[in-house]
């Protein structure tokens, strides 16, 4: 675990010192789980965005994008079920006065119950070397199979529990299972109870005229009470979906691992209508498509896996999480839940207007069911992020602190390096950067020695550094560095744009979905 702390800390610290991502009003001290993106923090994000709307709206003809409004009447929120169960299961710990999530405490609990698994595969590869084959280790091996059945019963009494509201068996769980306060090591507990995790706030000038609102707490809600109004305007016929990215708001009492569970978020969701019975199909299609958008992207296919709820909500007939190995380990990064009709059906009974699709093949109108691809666009940073930093040691046995993000995603595309700031050298290097800007985010340097600033691109992430020396003068070449290799080539300055398009280009990336 200590390694990961650390690997954690590094970075939330490289994520601050190269402008990724600031804590939000620091000057005062800051705001407990609220960030700023900063300047290369909000292009990043920003192309994520970018890839996430390119895939999922552009790529399908039967696929629109909208942009709800955050405030929406409050109506809406009854009939999704928010005002009377988006609740979190707390307990307090009389000792420490600290409030916790009952249910991420037991999840930390199995956690490092499947880092003992993790110690134990490591220890028999290092016995077995080659001959080591993992599958086999984890369906024999007793030890393992123990911890594995102690995850598995832990895990699933809780998700039973927490479905019949029978908070007094969690806290009885927490009990047996001897789980101690983090801080103080206590095991001194309150009851289980349930706290809404909406944030209220009033629509109106004055006081006894204002009426109650909430801050989304999600933005599907926007997807639906706007369905009929895209199908008839949009003459969309099914299936067909919906997307949405925007902010998401929740009073998360339990706001922890930076920018991976926080008040203030954003969302990137679409929501696709289909015929009821066809649901099945449609879920496999997703699940399959979304994994293929992430492993687009090359971060490594064994740092995803798929997780299918054991607890479902009420109205879910089916729904997975796609979890990705953040330095805390695996969580949760994107949600694919079968949804049937509840949220259409709920809308109609409390809005008393009818949320039905004319087929014009079957001649009859019906509630549509829904399928949801739902994903934290802050997860996807930190996931992008923190598998893209490393400590690189080098052959001559200094090391490198390198930030190997997709080159599709990186906030700066190239940096532009006069070798010197003499000779008529920062000239044509600005006017590569003057010809390049229109396409790509490039960046100008001209201060330090070349091999600082070859480091700094490296920590911020920039794929290529293009350097204008004296042979440039009469060859109208530069060189070109690397980011990952770190290898160098001559090529001429005309040719620096299809090059730089064709490790960038979206199309290129996106391609690999196919």
């Amino acid at each position: 675990m200590a390694n990961q702390d650390d690997q954690f800390k590094k970075v939330i610290s490289h994520a601050k010192e190269y402008g990724y991502v600031f804590q939000s009003s620091e000057i005062y001290d800051g705001l407990s789980a609220v960030y700023d993106y900063a300047q290369n923090g909000a292009e990043l994000k920003k192309n994520i965005r970018d890839y996430w709307w390119k895939a999922m709206v552009q790529m399908h003809e039967n696929i629109v994008g909208i942009d709800a409004a955050i405030f929406m009447h409050p109506t809406t929120w009854k009939a999704s079920g928010h005002v009377d169960a988006f609740n979190d299961p707390l307990i307090d710990n009389k000792d420490s006065k600290k409030r916790y999530r009952a249910d991420v405490l037991i999840e930390d609990y199995c956690a490092k119950i499947e880092a003992k698994i993790d110690k134990e595969v490591a220890k028999a590869e290092k016995r077995f070397g080659d001959a080591f084959d993992k599958d086999q280790f984890l369906a024999t091996n007793p030890r393992v199979l123990g911890y594995q059945e102690k995850i598995d019963t832990t895990l699933s009494r809780m998700a039973k529990s927490l479905e019949k509201e029978d908070l007094a068996d969690v806290k009885a769980l927490i009990e047996e299972l001897e789980i101690a306060d983090p801080l103080t090591g206590s095991k001194n507990w309150t009851d289980v109870k349930q706290f809404n995790l909406m944030f209220g706030t009033k629509l109106g000038a004055s006081a006894e005229n204002a009426m109650d609102l909430y801050l989304r707490p999600e933005t599907a809600q926007g997807i639906f009470v706007n369905f009929l109004n895209v199908q008839k305007t949009g003459r969309m016929k099914i299936p067909f979906g919906i997307a949405q990215t925007g902010k998401a708001f929740r009073n998360e009492i339990v706001a922890r691992q930076f920018i991976f569970r926080m008040r203030e978020f954003e969302q990137m969701e679409m929501q696709f209508f289909i015929k009821p019975g066809t649901q099945k199909e449609w879920y496999d299609y997703w699940k399959e498509t979304r994994l293929k958008w992430h492993l687009s992207l090359g971060m490594g296919e064994e740092n995803y896996r798929f997780h299918d709820h054991e607890k479902l909500a009420h109205y879910a007939d089916a729904a997975a999480d796609i979890e990705f190995k953040f330095p805390f380990g695996f969580k949760e990064l994107e949600g694919i839940h079968s949804r049937t009709d509840f949220d259409l059906k709920a809308h109609e009974k409390y809005s008393g207007k009818k949320l039905q699709y004319f087929d014009p093949e079957e001649n009859k109108s019906y509630v549509p069911y829904v399928l949801e691809t739902s994903i934290g666009l802050d997860r996807m940073f930190l996931a992008v992020f923190s598998n893209a930093l490393e400590d690189e040691e080098l052959d001559n046995g200094t090391t490198r602190t390198v930030l190997k993000l997709p080159s599709v995603l990186a906030p700066t595309k190239a940096a532009i390096l006069p070798l010197v700031k003499k000779d008529g050298l920062p000239e044509i290097a600005q006017q590569i950067v003057e010809d390049l800007k229109w396409d790509f985010n490039i960046f100008y340097d001209e201060k330090d020695a070349v091999g600082k600033r070859y480091r700094r691109q490296d920590a911020i992430g920039t794929p290529f550094c293009i350097t204008v020396d004296h042979d440039t003068l009469t060859d109208n070449t530069v060189t070109i560095r690397y980011r990952d290799s770190m290898a160098q080539e001559r090529v001429k300055i005309d040719d620096l744009r299809d090059l730089i398009r064709k490790e960038v280009d979206m199309r290129n990336w996106l391609l690999k979905m196919k």
